[in-house]
């Protein structure tokens, strides 16, 4: 084992501050990688703050991991040191059950094993995630990384990227449909520049009539206003997939009412009680529905995509020594549109 500087939260009331934590010697399929970048989720404060209950302290939160491979295991074959890669939000599954041979690692059915928080299967105890100089991941959960990309900008795509791009193809989104996403936050940004680049006719829906330009700057076609009652009667029954990115319990029904019939909406981001009205899917046949992340395959073809049609999160940087202020400024809605820490100023 070896032991290596982090930041972590010891109660769900505590700051983010300095903390030793211990990782593995790397095995036979392991791949060592020095951390560069980290993205802050509002995931990670959720578990900071145990906001879902669960949390186990201390807490090293991080799962949009970007690094460089500093060793490999014997049995190592897709990676070399050096290789630029990333970790998301799984570091293992049992990779026996239905859902893991069909690439879905995230649903898998004994439980996948989360970047942090969740159960190490090696050293006891639950797993320490990217707010750390560097970790040891099984080769499996590991993805290349486009080298022409923005590194930094990389970062997000591990959840924030995924977590909308993986509902965009399951949901068959292609040229010509039209396509909603509500929220323009962290999740909406990336939901709102993935179905622009698979050629959706793509609508920002949000409260803020604030948020048109930019929305327009990420490649929304329109911006419909949410609380203009006229707006929304002249969309109803016209979207043939809204991404909803809300993350908190909110009133669905509105939105459930600007699809067509047999449309879905999916959501991404609220891990609460939502409401909704049984009429509202029942006249039109509609779907709600809900994602969670993506498979390792799935998040590698998004990679690729992304490497393909440059696109990367809009991103602030900070040092890790400014990261309880970011939360702050996360829960207050103060960031266009995903922090990410530069590592380096761990060793400050």
């Amino acid at each position: 084992m070896k032991n290596v500087n982090a930041y972590a939260a010891k109660s769900n009331d505590a700051d983010l501050e300095p903390f030793d934590i211990e990782r593995r010697e790397i095995l036979a399929d392991d791949v060592k990688i020095e951390i560069d970048y980290c993205g802050v989720c509002h995931s990670d404060i959720h578990q900071v703050r145990n906001d879902w209950g669960n949390s186990k302290y201390p807490v090293v939160p991080g799962h949009e991991i970007i690094g460089h491979v500093t060793e490999v295991g014997k049995d190592v074959k897709n990676y070399k040191v050096g290789d630029l890669v990333g970790v998301g939000c799984m570091v293992d599954s049992c990779q026996e059950c239905q859902s893991c041979k069909d690439d879905l690692e995230q649903y898998c059915e004994n439980g996948m094993t989360a970047t942090y928080n969740g159960k190490d299967k090696h050293l006891g105890g639950h797993t320490f995630g990217g707010y750390s100089e560097m970790i040891v991941v099984k080769e499996k959960f590991v993805l290349k990384v486009p080298e022409n990309l923005d590194t930094k900008a990389v970062a997000p795509l591990l959840c924030a990227g995924i977590t909308t791009w993986s509902p965009l193809r399951q949901w068959n989104v292609k040229e010509g449909d039209k396509v909603g996403v509500v929220g323009l936050g962290g999740l909406g940004h990336m939901g709102v520049k993935f179905a622009s680049a698979l050629g959706a006719h793509t609508v920002m829906i949000t409260t803020s009539p604030g948020k048109a330009e930019d929305a327009k700057r990420l490649g929304a076609d329109e911006v419909l206003i949410s609380k203009d009652e006229d707006e929304m009667k002249k969309h109803q029954g016209t979207f043939d997939f809204i991404l909803n990115t809300v993350p908190v319990g909110h009133d669905t029904n509105p939105y459930v009412g600007l699809l067509k019939r047999d449309a879905t909406m999916t959501l991404v981001g609220a891990i609460d009680e939502v409401d909704i009205h049984g009429g509202g899917l029942i006249m039109g046949r509609k779907r709600l529905a809900g994602s969670l992340i993506g498979g390792i395959k799935e998040t590698q073809e998004m990679l690729d995509f992304c490497g393909e049609h440059d696109i990367v999160s809009d991103i602030e940087m900070i040092d890790i020594q400014n990261i309880n202020d970011a939360y702050e400024r996360v829960v207050n809605s103060d960031v266009k549109y995903r922090f990410v820490i530069d590592m380096k100023s761990l060793k400050k």
